[in-house]
């Protein structure tokens, strides 16, 4: 299989990219139909496939397949397929809140994943310029913040169901890679008294069992204090407790945002910064194109690049395996 049109630098130019939505997949037993939107080079052959999870964030769009215009857009200027859907926590739906799983739906979630890569086929019949591109055999999936927990379920972490007492395993095996953006951590006493009483999925987060290559990204300075009282080493956590092999990025005087991911010009990015954004496109391409075509040089490019000398943007360290961390600065 051919790679994508991707530089091997990650500063390339970007090719012209397709967007489609929305595309509208009927669930069965689910309160409404699942809608995603696709973005896509509008040419190349075996293109990878991204699935990226949206966060909850204040502003209404952006929980939704009309978020994250900055990482989606990047990604398939760059070689990559990149599928959204919007998840039922989504601010522009208007469920019932007896709506079995509300409000965050965290099990949901992690199901439209699954749907999407079980209707790949549907997918890409649904939009006259995608039948065949795909690559079935490299697929990761990216979340941010609330996405970043539904990405850390497909990828193997696990949990205790706060209703039946269940552990609940919903890793899935297509997925090869994953991209957690300021994910949440650990549960038990890391988690705010709020947090613990209404959002008990967030109690018995096992990070033990996630064995799938991820990178961890996190900011400095994202103290997510309405969400853990143990700072932004929080959103480290992921990394820490979890086997290689890992690597974390941690990007400094970063907060929740990590520069404005969620959307161009959101109000509510607190730490707005154009140049850590385009920091935090291109390692993320970079890592996710190494992981998926083994032995590209695009991750040690991009993070000499962007991570070493007196401008980096971050700091980068790794471990192969849950007894041997390594430095990979």
């Amino acid at each position: 299989m051919s790679e994508p049109a991707f530089s091997a630098h990650a500063f390339g130019p970007r090719t012209a990219v397709l967007s489609v939505s929305p595309i509208t997949l009927p669930i069965p037993g689910r309160p409404v139909d699942l809608q995603l939107r696709i973005t896509a080079p509008v040419t190349g052959d075996d293109l990878p496939v991204i699935l990226l999870s949206h966060g909850q964030g204040h502003s209404h769009h952006l929980s939704s397949l009309d978020g994250y215009a900055p990482l989606a857009h990047f990604w398939a200027a760059h070689g990559f397929a990149v599928i959204q859907p919007t998840h039922l926590s989504s601010s522009t739906l208007t469920l019932a809140p007896d709506t079995p799983g509300a409000p965050l739906y965290w099990r949901s979630r992690a199901e439209d994943m699954r749907h999407i890569l079980d209707r790949l086929d549907a997918i890409e019949a649904a939009v006259p310029q995608l039948p065949g591109r795909l690559d079935r055999d490299r697929v990761a999936v990216a979340g941010h913040s609330m996405g970043g927990h539904t990405a850390s379920l497909l990828l193997g972490a696990r949990l205790t169901d706060p209703d039946e007492g269940t552990q609940v395993n919903l890793a899935d095996p297509r997925i090869k890679a994953g991209v957690l953006l300021a994910a949440p951590g650990r549960g038990g006493d890391a988690l705010t008294e709020t947090v613990a009483q209404n959002f008990g999925f967030l109690l018995t987060t096992d990070f033990s069992t996630m064995t799938t290559p991820t990178l961890v990204v996190a900011g400095d300075k994202d103290d997510s204090a309405h969400l853990t009282v143990n700072g932004p080493e929080w959103h480290i956590d992921p990394y820490r407790l979890s086997p290689g092999p890992k690597t974390l990025l941690t990007l400094f005087d970063a907060e929740h945002g990590l520069g404005g991911v969620s959307g161009y010009d959101v109000a509510e990015t607190t730490d707005e910064n154009p140049a850590r954004v385009a920091a935090v496109q291109q390692l993320t391409a970079a890592y996710l194109h190494s992981r998926l075509y083994p032995g590209a040089p695009a991750w040690q490019t991009a993070r000499e690049a962007l991570t070493t000398g007196p401008h980096a943007v971050g700091r980068v360290e790794a471990k192969h395996d849950e007894a041997e961390p390594t430095e990979a600065a």
